[in-house]
């Protein structure tokens, strides 16, 4: 309810009446005059009411007649009447009802009350409530009623006194109060001019408003009182203190300075009055010295209490300061140097913690500090007191452990120091106390060198809660309990600098986010001319951010010097957790700070300062030293005194929690580390992780003390370069106890977020971070170099993590990154290098794997950028990295291999990167690699990088370590051939784009196209790599791989050659082939001939390989025999390149010269592949094979690839195949039409040279002695060789003439002739027994039958050969006799060997059993004869001559022949020879083209008939006798055919034939035989025979000349004589010899004699008397007597004998008729 309302008003009025009436009641007796005006008033009252609407405005008018019975009242001076008379006073001013009149009466009323000393408190209650409820009391009025408060404060009376100062107070704050309203009232409108300044009179203050008047005049006289000057307007005052009224100066400048900021007036008096006012006050303290004696240095009664004033005027100077800073700039300067000036130790104790307290508020407002050093540190020629400031603070708390005494004493007490708490307080703290954590030091305290000052809990923080400036009411000066100083200076400290930091970083948020807002508003796009406006806005926020930047710099240059010493002090003291702390937080936000700013120096101490609190003590870390050297040595003058930069004390008593190994040199042994350095170490971290942005150089200080930090808490990196604690490395090194171990997980994962922290810094701090950590681990790669020691890894597991937080950003850290771990890697020191190796794979792959945008796919630039240290890392020599290496190739083959792109290169450069020195399990990881791209990936690379996989595959076939990757990578030659042939088109379009691009590269730069095999299409300079990779694994050294490439190469050639252009097939040739082939056999010929033993580990060489000549013959038979396949299946496409017949002869060459090696193998398979290429029809004849295709015209060479490819692979289907190749070159142009032949003669006579000359070659004899030892081609060899020429000569029938005969005979007899090496003749010689021929002379039999069969069908011309085939033959048969010699060579023939085969030296060489061979050509001469015994040449050759010449030689040996068979198939064969050849003869006989035959004919006989040899003693009777049996068919060859034509006969030849018969019928004897054989071993049969021709002539009529008949008769008488003379010796034997039988030679010739006398006289009875001599008949009949002689022989053989013989004697018994002969009777 308000005082207006109508029933506050009527309540009013009721109260009023009620007081007026009590009035009237009390002063009824003794004051009559009060009692009448008490009533009036209650009339005057009653009227008012009952006229007036507005009740209240009327008794206002009306007051001072309402209050007039009041007043009269209280001057009863009646206590009663005045008490109620002061309540109803009272009543009407809180009902605001008092004018100004009335007012002053009741202010003069109690006044006099006052005077009187009556009711004081009344009076101070009415005075306020007078004061507080209107403003009508002004001037005059007021300063009375100001006054008589004053008054009032300094009665007896303690309540009284202390009511009035509070009144005081309230008074002089509603005085102001009211300006401040009466301001506020006035606002709107415009201001009178100024009142004149530097007029001191109190008069002229008229531009003042009423209540600003007033508050003028009461400040001002105030300043004068408590000067001890008289007041100007509050007269009556009688006494006043100095120190209240410094209290009220202090309580109107601290409420209400915005009077004092607006009214010049005001800030007048500040200047004038209450400045000098106070330096005046001040003065005894600047002057006080501790020393001096507290009595001697207060002369004046006023100066005495110095602690109440000093106090005050601290108080007063700190309001000033706050408030009034902007105006008394000067002043503000001598206040500030006067604080600081208290903080020396000189002055008291209480001084110091009261100058304290005041520089604590100060502190706490950061921007009163900012003003400071703008107005001061800033300008020239004044005091630096910002600086001073915190110097002065510094050297404060400095002095505190300096001095001892100091800390803990105050004025009263004991100057000594030693406390009693102090002392036992630094005995606790002792070394051995520290780690038992004592109950007695649970109090926070700083402990330094021996001094233990306790921490106090002074203020809260950000707030100066000061204790000695509040205690208003101490007239002596407090003691100072120990450690406040201390506590106050720290929080201080660190409000300090909690502000500043604090309040620059808001301000400079807020710059940046400024700045990024007008970024944004004017985007990067090229902007339109900026407005004049624009530029002139921008500039100037440009110059006010500058200008603020450098107050902010200059503030912390001011003040770092000095924090930095003071902090590192406590923080080296500091025994308390939350202490050290806040200390660190300091430290921390400084260094912040100092980066933001960009202020290197002092950014770097600071950390510094964190950096070495975090080590152990003395620890030698040179980034630190070096940074810090600048300064330590710096030593600051901090107000006079030198203070020097605190080092950490080694004997700070602090809990030991880690011991470990020191990763530098220095300290030997183990150092330990206390709670606190684990403390500091996460400040740190903090530090790192939360401003690592502003940190810049100093990573290197942070990084280097965290390494050594983790290396000493023994934590070891793990995947990705986390760092978890590791194993206790290098014996009991590291110690924890197990507040650390419960700490390390959270300090790894802290050290972990700070690095994933870097995602957020901006590059250019990136870079820092980078650059310190690869500096870090170029220290510890120096390190690691000379000692086994286990190197720190810090630097690089944190390279790695950083990198893998910023992939989204990888490119701008790539390049110094991975070349500083590049470097890593090829440390000596092995787990350096695996880590090294570890991070820079870890960073590829997760560098592949990360989402970019662009993605990598369109990135080929960051792609090629992430995988080039990939390959780098091949150069690399350490086997663990290459390992690691190859392993994430792996893993990115497996995870990103489909996406590699361009990468395809790298990646197979890096697989390929292989050398032979490395080992195999590399060979084997880069394998494993190459088979994933084989089989995965080759459809997903760029084609242009199939030629690379050629290549890396060839590489592995080529390297020596592991002999089954290089036979497996052949394997993947093969499948990457087929990969090429199925994807063929798509192949050939994506090379063929890529080339046009190339060349118009290589155009533009004027170059020609640098590509393998140029002019040829790209696709098929990618076949032509893979031969050529191909050809390059056919000459590797190991036969294993030759061999498997050698098959793959000709295999894949074969398959899909036909994808090739022809033009290509040109290179194929000469570049692939022919090049192979000529390596093949250089190698060949340069080979080893050592023998190897076994093929290392068990595995057994077989001895056909066991020498490496022998190795390398088995590869030149494979290329050899693929070449000539090739040459076969292709020979339709190659003869369409021009150099076809070039290329025929460089082959035929090849062939040559295999064929002619010293290797059985080599020379055989030359043959093979001779015999190959010769066996071959002009492929357009097969016309078979069109019928399916033939409409497509499609050459038949690709049928043959289509009907059977290469290895057990089946190709593509053919009709695409078939169509795309026509496709692609249009085929069907290049085809000859059906039927139409090549000319290939000259091809063919080429080969037959070439055949010529491996066959003279090889056949002709060894030159040299015996002792060489000599080369002897094998006999498959020769027939090989021999085999060849019927294929051949098919081709070259046509031009063969009888030169190339002749050659042929050379070659033929020169194979026959060789022998064979006595270790292989079991497999080639048939047993002895058998007559069987073997292959080569099959094989030799075959070529000449094959050239006479050519001729038989041949024309007339060719029929002169007829002749030298035979010669050929002829030499043959003569080997049946005489074996061809081969050169000098011994050899042992056949039949010796028969005996002694068991003793045959290996080297010996053995003839062959040349017998078989021998006969079955004498079997085809005959044949042959047969034929063309009749021909011109055969006649006109002497050919029947040549072969009796030939046949005689066996007929001669006879049983010397080396077989029996020989002679009797030369018998037979001479036999059929003569019955073809003598008709021939005879009809010749007049061309005397025969006449030489003859007599070797004569020969021949003689030579059979009477041999020189003797049969063999064992043959049985049986053989004998068919022996002679050919005897007899000869003899009666001689009757039947030569003798009945004797006529047409040499007469010689004749002569001689009839002495031969002559010569058998007289059987001469040979002594050899044994009785009872006898009479068959002297040929009786052929005796008789040769005697019954021989009879059978001569009794002819047909004797042509006497000479022949004579010849004869002569014979005849001859044999009679013998058998005369024979039988007569019998008889005489038989005689002597009495009982005894006679020699059994002798009765076999005795029965011999009596057979041919019987068969005589069988021819003389056949034959007309008139052809028989008669001497004849004289003998025969001489003979009987001697016949009757013998009958007494006692023989019965003889006997039957002799019957037969004397039996046709009957016939001559009756004498004829004679007649007369020779004229007689």
């Amino acid at each position: 309810m308000t005082t207006s309302s109508p029933e506050a008003v009527k309540r009013l009025l009721e109260n009023m009446q009620a007081d007026l009436r009590s009035l009237s009641m009390e002063c009824k007796k003794k004051f009559p005059p009060v009692k009448e005006a008490a009533e009036s008033g209650i009339v005057k009252i009653k009227t008012i009411a009952a006229r007036n609407t507005d009740i209240l405005a009327a008794l206002k008018e009306n007051s001072s007649e309402v209050v007039q019975p009041f007043l009269m009242g209280c001057g009863t001076k009646e206590p009663k009447i005045t008490q109620l008379c002061l309540a109803a006073i009272q009543r009407l001013m809180s009902h605001e009802v008092v004018s100004e009149a009335a007012a002053g009466n009741i202010i003069n009323m109690l006044w006099q009350l006052m005077e009187n000393g009556l009711e004081e408190l009344k009076l101070l209650q009415t005075v306020l409530v007078l004061l507080t409820t209107n403003t009508i009391v002004h001037d005059e009025v007021l300063s009375k009623a100001i006054v008589l408060c004053f008054r009032l404060h300094f009665t007896k009376d303690n309540i009284t006194n202390n009511t009035a100062a509070a009144t005081v107070r309230q008074v002089v704050t509603v005085v102001f109060e009211r300006m401040v309203a009466e301001d506020e009232k006035f606002k709107g409108l415009t201001e009178e001019p100024p009142a004149v300044q530097g007029n001191s009179n109190r008069r002229s203050v008229i531009t003042l408003r009423p209540s600003a008047k007033d508050a003028y005049m009461l400040f001002q006289d105030l300043c004068q009182l408590v000067n001890a000057d008289a007041p100007y307007w509050l007269v009556g005052m009688t006494e006043m203190t100095r120190t209240f009224g410094l209290e009220l100066l202090e309580s109107v400048l601290n409420d209400f300075p915005e009077v004092f900021l607006q009214h010049q007036e005001f800030s007048f008096l500040l200047k004038e009055r209450v400045c000098p006012l106070v330096i005046k006050l001040f003065s005894p303290n600047i002057k006080f010295r501790q020393g001096s004696s507290s009595s001697a240095s207060s002369p004046a009664p006023v100066e005495k209490p110095y602690f109440p004033i000093c106090m005050r005027l601290l108080r007063v100077v700190s309001v000033l300061i706050k408030h009034f800073y902007s105006l008394l700039v000067t002043e503000c300067e001598i206040f500030l140097s006067l604080l600081v000036k208290f903080l020396d130790g000189e002055k008291p104790q209480w001084l110091r913690a009261v100058a304290v307290e005041s520089v604590h508020r100060l502190c706490v407002q950061p921007h009163l500090l900012r003003s400071f050093c703008q107005s001061y540190d800033m300008k020239q020629h004044s005091t630096k007191v910002f600086r001073d400031i915190v110097n002065a603070l510094g050297s404060f708390i400095q002095s505190l452990f300096i001095l001892p005494s100091a800390g803990n004493t105050s004025s009263t007490s004991t100057p000594a120091g030693g406390s009693v708490s102090g002392s036992q307080a630094s005995g606790q703290g002792g070394p051995g106390a520290a780690g038992a954590g004592s109950g007695l030091i649970t109090q926070a305290a700083f402990e330094y060198r021996g001094t233990w000052i306790p921490l106090m809990n002074v203020s809260v923080q950000g707030s100066a809660k000061a204790t000695y400036l509040e205690m208003l009411d101490k007239v002596e000066p407090p003691s100072i309990p120990e450690g406040y100083a201390m506590s106050v200076a720290f929080s201080a400290l660190l409000d300090l600098v909690r502000g500043i930091t604090s309040m620059m970083e808001r301000e400079l948020n807020k710059q940046e986010q400024e700045a990024a807002t007008r970024e944004e508003a004017e985007p990067d796009g090229p902007p339109q001319e900026p407005s004049e406006c624009t530029l002139t806005s921008r500039w100037f926020v440009c110059v006010l951010e500058d200008s603020a930047r450098e107050v902010w710099e200059e503030m912390v240059r001011a003040c770092w010097c000095g924090l930095l010493a003071a902090l590192s002090l406590l923080l080296d003291a500091s025994t308390d957790e939350t202490a050290t702390e806040s200390i660190l937080k300091a430290e921390l936000s400084m260094a912040s700070l100092c980066g933001r700013l960009g202020l290197v120096t002092p950014r770097d101490a600071f950390i510094t300062a964190v950096c070495k609190a975090s080590l152990p003590p003395h620890y030698a870390l040179t980034v630190l030293s070096s940074s810090a050297t600048n300064l330590s040595n710096k030593v600051y003058s901090i107000q006079g005194q030198s203070v020097q930069m605190v080092s950490p004390s080694s004997e700070s008593h602090q809990q030991v929690v880690a011991v470990g190994q020191p990763l530098t040199a220095q300290p030997q042994g183990t150092v330990v580390l206390t709670a606190k350095n684990i403390q500091c170490m996460r400040t740190l971290l903090n530090l790192a992780h939360c401003h690592g942005a502003y940190l810049g150089s100093s990573w290197q200080l942070v990084l280097a003390t965290l390494q050594h930090l983790v290396w000493i808490l023994g934590l070891k990196p793990s995947v990705g370069g986390v760092l978890k604690p590791g194993r206790a490395v290098e014996g009991p090194s590291t110690v924890l106890t197990t507040a650390v171990m419960t700490d390390l997980p959270v300090i790894s994962n802290v050290l972990s977020r700070l690095f994933e922290s870097s995602q957020y810094l901006d590059d250019v701090s990136l870079h820092h971070l980078i650059n310190a950590l690869c500096s870090l681990s170029m220290e510890a790669m120096e390190m690691a170099y000379g000692n086994n020691k286990e190197p720190s890894l810090f630097a690089v597991a944190k390279l790695l993590e950083t990198g893998l937080v910023n992939m989204d950003r990888i490119e701008i850290l790539w390049r110094p990154l991975t070349a500083h771990l590049l470097e890593v890697c090829q440390h000596p020191n092995a787990r350096m290098r695996e880590w090294g190796a570890e991070a820079i794979t870890s960073l590829i792959k997760a560098g592949l794997s990360f989402k970019h945008e662009p993605p990598l796919s369109q990135n080929q630039r960051l792609q090629l950028l992430l995988l080039n240290p990939l390959k780098e890392l091949s150069n690399v020599l350490h086997t663990d990295i290459r390992q690691k290496q190859l392993e994430c190739v792996l893993q990115i083959l497996q995870n990103q291999g489909d996406s590699l792109g361009q990468g395809w290169p790298l990646v197979l450069g890096v697989i390929g990167a292989i050398r032979n020195d490395q080992g195999e399990s590399l060979i084997r990881t880069a394998f494993q690699c190459l088979q994933l791209v084989v089989t995965d990936f080759l459809p997903t690379m760029p084609c242009m990088c199939l030629q690379i996989v050629v290549d890396v595959a060839g590489s592995f076939g080529l390297q020596n370590q592991e002999l089954n990757i290089s036979l497996t990578s052949i394997g993947l030659l093969w499948n990457i051939s087929d990969y090429f042939f199925q994807r063929g088109e798509a192949i050939t379009e994506e090379l063929e784009r890529e080339e046009a691009v190339l060349l118009k590269q290589a155009q533009d730069k004027g170059e020609p196209l640098n590509r393998p095999f140029h002019p040829a299409p790209p696709f098929d300079c990618l076949w032509l790599c893979l031969y050529a990779k191909l050809g390059e694994l056919c000459v590797d050294p190991r036969p294993a791989v030759r061999k498997s490439a050698g098959q793959t190469m000709f295999s894949t050639i074969a398959a899909h050659g036909t994808l090739l252009q022809p033009p290509t097939w040109n290179i194929v040739v000469w570049k692939v082939l022919f090049h192979l082939l000529d390596c093949v056999r250089k190698s060949s010929s340069t080979a080893d001939k050592e023998k190897i033993e076994s093929g290392g580990g068990n595995i057994l060489i077989h001895h056909s390989r066991d020498t490496a000549e022998k190795q390398w013959a088995e590869t030149w038979v494979l290329t050899l025999a693929g070449v000539a396949r090739i040459f076969n299946t292709r020979r339709y496409l190659l003869q369409q390149l021009g150099d076809f017949f070039k290329a025929w002869e460089v082959l035929l060459d090849h062939i040559q010269s295999a064929a002619l090696s010293k290797n059985n193998e080599v020379s055989l398979a030359a043959l093979k592949s001779f015999q190959e290429i010769l066996q071959l029809v002009t492929p357009i004849k097969d016309t078979d094979k069109l019928d399916a295709l033939a409409v497509m015209d499609i050459p038949p060479v690709l049928m043959e690839s289509l009907q059977g490819s290469g290895p057990g692979r089946p190709l593509v289907r053919s009709d695409s195949l078939a169509e795309r190749l026509v496709q692609r070159y249009g085929v069907q142009s290049s085809l000859p039409p059906p039927g139409e032949e090549l000319d290939d003669s000259a091809l063919w006579w080429s080969a037959w040279n070439t055949w010529y000359r491996i066959g003279t070659e090889c056949t002709r004899p060894p030159s040299g002695g015996t002792n060489k030892l000599v080369f002897v081609p094998s006999q498959p060899f020769l027939t090989a060789l021999i085999q060849i020429f019927p294929a051949l000569y098919q081709h070259i029938a046509g031009g063969f003439s009888m030169e190339d005969l002749k050659k042929l005979g050379v070659i033929l007899h020169g194979a026959v002739s060789v022998p064979i090496s006595s270790d292989s003749s079991p497999f080639i010689l048939p047993s002895y027994t058998e007559a069987v021929l073997t292959s080569l002379q099959e094989a030799v039999l075959t070529a000449l039958d094959v050239l006479q069969k050519a001729i038989c069908v041949g024309s007339e011309n060719l029929q002169v050969m007829y002749p030298a085939i035979f010669e050929q033959l002829l030499l043959f048969v003569e080997f049946s006799c005489k074996p061809p010699q081969y050169g000098k060579m011994e050899t042992k023939h056949v039949a010796n060997a028969k005996y002694n085969q068991v003793s045959l030296r290996p080297a010996e060489w053995v003839a062959l059993n040349y017998v078989p061979f021998a006969e079955r050509s004498l079997e085809v001469m005959v044949d042959l004869y047969h034929k063309t015994a009749c021909h011109k040449a055969v006649i006109n050759e002497k050919v029947l001559q040549n072969i009796i010449k030939t046949l005689r030689i066996p007929l001669g040996l006879k049983y010397a022949c080396p077989a029996e068979s020989t002679w009797k198939l030369a018998v037979s064969s001479l036999l059929k020879v003569l019955s073809i050849g003598l008709p021939v003869a005879r009809q010749q006989a007049s061309s005397g083209k025969f006449d030489t035959m003859w007599p070797e004919l004569a020969n021949a006989f003689e030579d059979f008939l009477f041999t020189k040899s003797t049969p063999p003693d064992n043959r049985s009777i049986q053989e004998f006798q068919r022996n002679e049996a050919i005897d007899v068919q000869v003899v009666q060859l001689i009757s039947t055919e030569i003798l009945p034509f004797a006529n047409f006969i040499p007469k010689e030849f004749v002569g001689r034939i009839m002495s031969m018969l002559n010569k058998g019928s007289i059987h001469s004897q040979s002594s050899s035989f044994t009785e009872a054989e006898m009479d068959i071993r002297m040929r009786e049969e052929f005796s008789k025979v040769c005697f019954e021709t021989l009879l059978q002539f001569s009794f002819s009529n047909k004797v042509s000349t006497p000479q022949e008949g004579y010849i004869s008769r002569m014979a005849l008488s001859v044999l009679l004589q013998r058998a005369q003379d024979v039988l007569r010796r019998y008889v005489e034997d038989q005689r002597l010899s009495g009982r005894c039988p006679l020699p059994r030679q002798q009765v076999t010739e005795i029965i011999f004699v009596l057979k041919a006398i019987s068969t005589l006289m069988d021819s003389l009875k056949k034959t007309q008397p008139e052809n028989v001599d008669g001497n004849v008949w004289v003998q025969v009949i001489a003979l009987y007597p001697t016949l009757v002689e013998c009958i007494t022989c006692s023989s019965p053989e003889v006997s039957s004998a002799l019957k037969e013989a004397l039996g046709p004697f009957k016939d001559f018994m009756q004498p004829p008729v004679s007649k007369v002969q020779n004229g007689e009777s």
